[in-house]
Parts: C-alpha cells; structure tokens; sequence
C-alpha cells in the first residue's frame, strides 16, 4: 500500500485560544494516539484534506513527519470533526499503528461487472453498502474491494459472504448483509382515463297553462 507523507508538528496547551492560533497559522490541532501517550500535535488541513479526497471512505496510511526533528510514525486518521455549517476542519484524530500487528479499518465497497438485470432486463443496480469493516496488517490495507455484481438479475442480492477480499483481508461485517440488489424498472405512469361525458340533459317541456276561471272568456 502506498503511504502518504503528512509533516505535524508537537503542540503546547489546549482549549480555544490554542486553536484559534493554529488556524491564524494555517493549522489545525490534533491529537496522536497510540503510542505511549497520546501526543498533542498540530496538522496542516489542506494536507489531511488531499489524503482523504477521492478514496470513497478507504482508510489511508500515512507517514507522519515531525517537523521539528524529522522523526517518523506510520499511522491513519481514526476521526475528523467538521464544522456543520462551514464545513472546515477543525480536529484530527490520529492513530499510531505498527506493521506486524492487525487493525480495524474501513475500506470502499465499488461495483465491477455489466449487470445482466439492467443489461437484459431493464433492471436498476441498487448499491445498498458502500464500505466494510476489515481486519488486516496496516501494509495490506487494500484501496477498495470490489463487489463483483455482472450475474445479478432482478431480484437477486449480493451479500457480504459474496464479496472476495485480496489475501489477508477478514470482512467483519455480518455475512448475510446485503451489499448490492437489482429492482425492477420503474413503472411507466398511466395516464388517467378521460372522464366520460357527462349525459345530455332533456329539455325541459313546458306545459300550456290553464286559464283560471275569471279568465275565462265568457
């Protein structure tokens, strides 16, 4: 797996003056868990953001530089806090990891294969799980694992028992989990019928009205 170079650097204090600091400095802060304490550091956020851009949620190893005496650690982002309204980055969660020992990580579920229900039936691909919980060594953490759908038709279900992960990748998820599906086409709205028309109505017949007895020529 490719690893991903960051530079952090060892930060003193907490609390809101600290960050607000950081950001006048182009950084944001962050803690390194891990190790024999976590570490308090701070990161550079457009740096983080390039690492996880375009991967669809696949866990990314990264090789972290201390700026301030170039020692190294090999470890993955565990957590981003995110402001909901302005959608900065504004804390990272890091974990140190070592490579001769199995960890919890997420990885991309991305559909391969031309569907014989869409292509043949006029089906439509529902991706129902878009990521799995895996367990492997930090250097097999794989970019994505693909989720062979060409033999689905209408009605069928790929589950997580299905999916074939590279060597040495265990999928934690539950096995009956359903991972992709084929619905039928949407059905064509029918027009409503023309409502019938309305009967003609009978003209009225008017009577020919009886002189009353004073009117009555004498």
């Amino acid at each position: 797996m490719e690893f991903r170079e960051i530079k952090i650097e060892r930060r003193e204090g907490t609390g809101k003056q600290v960050a607000k600091r950081l950001r006048r400095q182009g950084l944001i802060p962050a803690v390194l868990y891990g190790g024999r304490a976590s570490a308090p550091v701070a990161v550079n956020p457009k740096d983080i953001l390039k690492v996880t851009h375009g991967h669809g949620g696949s866990t990314q190893l990264l090789k972290l530089r201390f700026t301030e005496d170039g020692e190294t650690r090999t470890a993955i982002i565990r957590d981003l806090q995110v402001d909901p309204v302005s959608e900065e980055l504004l804390h990272v969660d890091l974990q140190e990891v070592a490579m001769d020992r199995a960890i919890t990580v997420t990885v991309s579920v991305q559909p391969v294969g031309e569907t014989a229900g869409v292509k043949e039936q006029g089906g439509i691909l529902a991706m129902v799980l878009r990521e799995v919980q895996v367990s492997c060594l930090p250097g097999q953490i794989p970019d994505r694992i693909d989720a062979d759908v060409s033999a689905l038709r209408i009605g069928d279900v790929l589950t997580v028992v299905d999916l074939k992960p590279p060597a040495g990748i265990r999928i934690l998820n539950d096995p009956t989990q359903a991972v992709a599906t084929v619905s039928p086409p949407m059905a064509e709205e029918v027009a409503a019928p023309a409502a019938a028309p309305a009967a003609p109505t009978e003209p009225e017949v008017l009577t020919e009205r009886k002189p009353k007895p004073e009117e009555e020529p004498k």
